[in-house]
């Protein structure tokens, strides 16, 4: 079977869905939403008629679907997707549709990121070859509309996996690994499409991708390192002095995950969608890879490690991570050893200590309330100490079939990076507080964060 007749084309949907086609949209629940937080609320009705006003880039989103006219405007029910890190995500629910709205977050943004153009036009050159994407509506660039360039695209139907296996899909062991494997089949599928066919090429900056990305990142946590985490100095240095050539050029996904997959509702074990192309862009197929392991936390790691778990990994049944990149590298033919992955884990834990810690940035300053964000600042530690392991060791974990009294020393030296920072966090969360109390008390507004839910 061919790459592409094992995809399917993501708008269509299971049978079980499909029986409930003809009941409003507005009667069917959508896992992973919520109300909107008011930090994040836009004029729902500036969107509505911006979206009465605009040729839908895919005419077939919107067709049969009544948005009403300027006289009697029809005004979608809006949930927020409560999962996302970076973009901000809606669900704009009319009767007949569901489409989804991508909105940069409020505050200090990385220079390159949340570019809502690119995110869009990459979609809409990528469906024709790589179908597990999204039809597109359409992009807005005029920020009078709601502060912000925005894009509206077609909502996908199926499956979602978040931090556990959902009991009702009832996965053994056997259906668990082969879904599993379908993950890396879709991500070895997206790296063997063609860059030209899809006029993505232009998004190749040639040699040094590797050297670019460590340079990238190393650069973005400098900017966005805060008091309360650690200066990661030691991990930058040595992935400088340890980087690779790059082994190719290809599509990459750069947040390929499960929470950024549909999977078919009939059948777990195929994947029918694909979202969040944010950080898309041509690249080394090893990098992208990287970058998807750092979020795989496997079974026999370490109770700290798996306290920050974001998908069902675990599972019995699941891939290890090695074992991911050993079907990944029989798959696209590429050859690697262990010692040679050990750049690439190293890199894809610093990577993503860096989007942690660019979201903690917003959350230390006050730019954003959100619960979900307050645990990001341990996890920068601790993703820097499974850093260091791994370039001591060849390995992240603290399982006591693996530590030895040789590592006793360096662990110990290691508590400080963490702890004092995270004093100093505490410290300035303590001041917050009770400037906010004080601001409270005599009527001013006494903190960046004070008047924000």
């Amino acid at each position: 079977m061919s790459a592409r007749d094992r995809r399917a084309a993501p708008e269509s949907s299971s049978r079980k869905e499909s029986e409930h086609d003809h009941e409003p949209a507005l009667r069917r629940r959508v896992p992973g939403t919520g109300p909107v937080r008011r930090e994040d609320s836009f004029d729902v009705a500036a969107v509505a008629a911006w979206l009465r006003s605009i040729t839908p880039d895919d005419a077939t989103v919107l067709a049969g679907v009544d948005l009403g006219d300027d006289d009697n405007p029809v005004i979608p029910e809006v949930r927020q997707y409560t999962g996302g890190a970076s973009n901000l995500t809606y669900l704009l629910r009319y009767p007949g549709v569901d489409l989804v709205l991508r909105r940069p977050p409020a505050g200090t943004k990385a220079r390159g990121a949340h570019d809502m153009r690119r995110e869009h036009r990459v979609q809409s050159a990528l469906r024709p070859v790589y179908p597990l994407v999204s039809r597109m509506v359409g992009f807005c660039d005029d920020l009078s509309v709601i502060g912000s360039e925005f894009y509206v695209m077609e909502r996908m139907r199926g499956t979602i996996l978040r931090k556990d296996l959902p009991r009702e899909l009832r996965m053994d062991r056997v259906t668990t690994r082969r879904l599993s494997e379908a993950a890396v089949d879709a991500l070895v599928d997206l790296h063997s499409v063609d860059i030209d066919a899809a006029g993505l090429s232009d998004l190749d900056r040639g040699e040094g991708y590797v050297r670019r990305q460590v340079e990238g990142w190393s650069a973005r946590y400098r900017r966005a390192r805060t008091p309360d985490v650690p200066d990661f100095a030691p991990v930058m240095k040595w992935l400088e002095a340890n980087q690779p050539e790059d082994v190719g050029h290809c599509l990459v996904h750069n947040d390929f995950r499960f929470d950024n997959l549909v999977l078919d509702p009939e059948d777990v074990t195929r994947v029918v969608g694909v979202l969040d192309w944010e950080m898309s862009t041509v690249g080394d197929p090893l990098m992208d890879l990287a970058g998807a392991l750092a979020y795989w936390v496997q079974d026999d790691d370490g109770p700290m490690y798996k306290a920050f778990r974001r998908q069902p990994t675990n599972a019995p049944g699941m891939l290890t991570r090695w074992q991911v990149v050993q079907r990944y590298a029989r798959r696209s033919g590429i050859e690697i050893t262990e010692e040679q992955w050990r750049f690439y884990e190293v890199f894809g834990l610093f990577r993503l200590a860096v989007i942690a810690q660019q979201i903690n940035h917003r959350y230390f300053h006050g730019q954003t309330t959100n619960p979900a964000f307050r645990p990001f600042r341990p996890a920068v530690g601790l993703l820097e100490q499974r850093c260091l392991r791994i370039i001591r060791t060849g390995h992240g974990d603290l399982n006591p079939g693996r530590f030895r009294v040789r590592d006793v020393v360096p662990e110990l030296m290691g508590v400080p990076r963490i702890a004092m920072p995270l004093v100093a966090g505490g410290v300035h969360d303590v001041r917050s507080k009770m400037s906010g109390i004080l601001g409270a008390i005599t009527g001013r507004d006494g903190s960046a964060t004070n008047g924000s839910h």
